[in-house]
């Protein structure tokens, strides 16, 4: 049987020679991709002035040619993603329904309101066309603007959505961009730079995005492209482990912008149980927070503190909401989560342990991989609580929100909250505690590239910020015209 090719892309040219194989996570899928060691020396930009022809385009050039790539990225009619799509299904960590409604909901990202909406609220479209001033109030005048930068990008492969929000900023930044794409999803970066090369070839916006495939950790390459020579910007999505190599690199003149391992969870309060409708509807709302891309995001509540008490009647309250919870997990639409891909057997064994100590602990499912719920009856986490994945949750029942607070930590990225109220009284507590995002609950997944991630505002981040300072002695005295000391 053949392997599929996975083409090196730089800056407009479609690279299939000097294949070497390699395998994708999992084990699942060897495919064949240019040896980057030969392109090394041809994938960073080099000169930075290179970045002029993309100031020769106006944000509404920019707009254009991402609303006409948006057209284009339909599932029905694009042979790259549809070939994408279809060896995704083996390297992907999710299953086949969620690797496809991914894939077609790639296209609507890319509507020119909604860039618009995002790039306007975080860096500001006037300071991406040009020069903003400002008077000070000493008489400098002040200008400030945005430039793009040569980037690389470790994108995470846990949904395709990532790689094309990474295309997405670059373009509006005017910047270059070296996608390394990862061993989970190496097809997508390159579905969407391949659908550019066809759209306009000699684009600007084309010819500075450039996809190749490495093994992570490869010093020997890694040492020669992660210089500030070639880079100055380094964007990595990653784990733990991923993070800490990456950081190596990182020196004067080369900047790391982390988006690194976060954990998510969610706050019931007590008002929930002041009515069946209420419960009926948290349950949904957190299954939702639960099973989205079958918890294979940061964003997906892995412990959930539920204030319904700890005491008997408490604890009656926790396993009837912890029961439809399971129920609502398993009614989830196919394109929003299913039993797992493959469940973790580390985890498995977690999980059937715990169903032997009833004392401490009600295991509701599990047992075909579908996905279970963990009800506590000590206002504890279980032990392997970092490890919850495959649409297994762990309720957690609290006296107090005061107990929450002191399991909220920088790890800590999104909290969902039910009752909306709650969020009043929360919203400027989690974050002198850690957390990053707070959301209704049932909405941890429907992210906004218009808000910040992670605690910071990556856009922003990625641009250069240049100042031009503008003074006259008669305005603002220089500092050779101070007078002298006594």
């Amino acid at each position: 049987m053949n392997k599929p090719i996975a083409p090196m892309i730089i800056r407009g040219e479609v690279i299939t020679d000097n294949l070497i194989e390699v395998g994708g996570r999992g084990g699942d899928l060897a495919f064949l991709t240019p040896d980057a060691h030969r392109y090394l020396d041809a994938l960073p930009l080099g000169n930075p002035a290179k970045l002029a022809d993309l100031y020769e385009l106006s944000f509404d050039d920019i707009l254009d040619f991402a609303v006409a790539l948006g057209a284009r990225l339909d599932l029905t009619t694009n042979a790259h993603l549809q070939q994408a799509c279809e060896l995704s299904y083996r390297t992907a960590p999710t299953t086949p329904s969620l690797v496809k409604s991914s894939y077609l909901g790639l296209r609507h990202m890319l509507t020119r309101e909604a860039i618009v909406e995002a790039v306007d609220s975080t860096v500001g479209i006037k300071y991406l066309e040009g020069w903003v001033s400002q008077r000070l109030i000493d008489g400098t005048e002040l200008e400030i603007r945005c430039f793009g930068s040569r980037a690389l990008h470790i994108v995470a492969g846990n949904s395709p959505a990532v790689s094309l929000l990474t295309i997405l900023r670059n373009m509006v930044l005017r910047s270059d961009a070296i996608i390394k794409a990862p061993s989970n999803d190496p097809f997508t970066a390159l579905a969407i730079a391949r659908t550019m090369v066809d759209m306009a070839p000699d684009h600007p916006l084309t010819r500075h995005l450039s996809v190749a495939y490495w093994k992570g950790g490869d010093e020997a390459f890694e040492e020669r492209l992660y210089q500030p020579h070639n880079l100055e910007k380094i964007v990595a999505w990653g784990g733990f482990a991923s993070m800490k190599h990456v950081s190596r690199y990182i020196q004067p003149g080369l900047e790391l912008i982390s988006l690194d391992p976060k954990r998510s969870a969610s706050i019931i309060g007590a008002d929930t149980f002041a009515s069946e409708s209420n419960v009926s509807e948290a349950a949904t709302r957190l299954a939702s927070d639960i099973g989205a891309l079958n918890q294979k995001g940061c964003v997906n509540a892995r412990v959930v503190y539920v204030q319904c008490g700890t005491d008997a009647a408490g604890l009656k309250q926790l396993d009837g909401f912890g029961r439809a919870v399971y129920e609502a997990l398993q009614n989830l639409p196919n394109s929003l989560s299913t039993p797992a891909k493959r469940y973790d057997a580390g985890l498995k064994a977690h999980v059937d342990a715990l169903r032997l100590d009833d004392e401490w602990y009600e295991v509701i499912g599990g047992k075909d991989g579908e996905g279970a719920v963990i009800v506590s009856k000590i206002s504890e986490p279980v032990s392997f609580s970092t490890q919850l994945d495959d649409r297994t949750v762990n309720l957690v029942p609290v006296d107090s929100l005061d107990e929450v607070m002191d399991a909220v930590d920088a790890y800590t990225q999104t909290v969902g909250i039910y009752p909306e109220a709650l969020k009043d009284e929360l919203k400027n507590r989690l974050p002198l505690h850690g957390a990053q995002r707070i959301v209704s609950l049932g909405y941890a997944v429907a992210m906004k590239w218009a808000a910040p991630q992670d605690a910071i505002e990556p856009l922003r981040r990625m641009g250069k910020w240049i100042s031009n300072q503008i003074n006259t002695p008669h305005l603002t005295p220089g500092p050779w015209q101070r007078p002298p000391l006594a």
